[in-house]
């Protein structure tokens, strides 16, 4: 399979891709990523005890607003009209997964949305709880799910 990158001109230099000619769609795209954790600062996690506030609920915040701020970040990203963003972020034992999932009706998909959301929960856990936890780290973050769908 001879795949070719998108993102690149015929000189190789980075270039945002046109979507101009393609129809608007509803496309959705799910994350996931996971923080690895001691148990007692799951606890401290667990029982709002973290002295900078509800890393749950602040995460989940952190990861809305980064979904909105992608194109701001990630410099070959279109400016997309998202129509919601739902982050979630559950303790488990060892840590704290986070599962996000945008939607927008556009001309190209919404996975880096979805990708940053998750990248911005963890890292807001993360920096709430460093000074409970100095081993704490982050994995598998990773897309679970995109489609699209046409719209009349």
């Amino acid at each position: 399979m001879d795949r070719k990158l998108t993102h690149t001109d015929n000189k190789g230099r980075a270039a945002m891709v046109d979507v101009g000619h393609k129809s608007e769609q509803l496309r959705i795209a799910t994350a996931r990523g996971f923080i690895r954790m001691q148990p007692t600062t799951v606890e401290l996690v667990r029982l709002n005890s973290i002295k900078k506030g509800d890393v749950l609920k602040v995460a989940e915040i952190a990861g809305i607003q980064a979904a909105k701020q992608t194109p701001a970040l990630i410099p070959l990203c279109h400016n997309l009209e998202l129509s919601q963003v739902i982050v979630t972020a559950s303790i488990m034992d060892d840590g704290i997964e986070v599962r996000t999932e945008c939607r927008c009706t556009g001309r190209t998909g919404v996975e880096m949305e979805a990708l940053t959301a998750a990248g911005i929960a963890l890292l807001t856990i993360y920096d709430m709880c460093k000074s409970a936890d100095k081993t704490m780290v982050i994995e598998g973050i990773s897309l679970t799910g995109k489609s699209k769908k046409e719209v009349r």
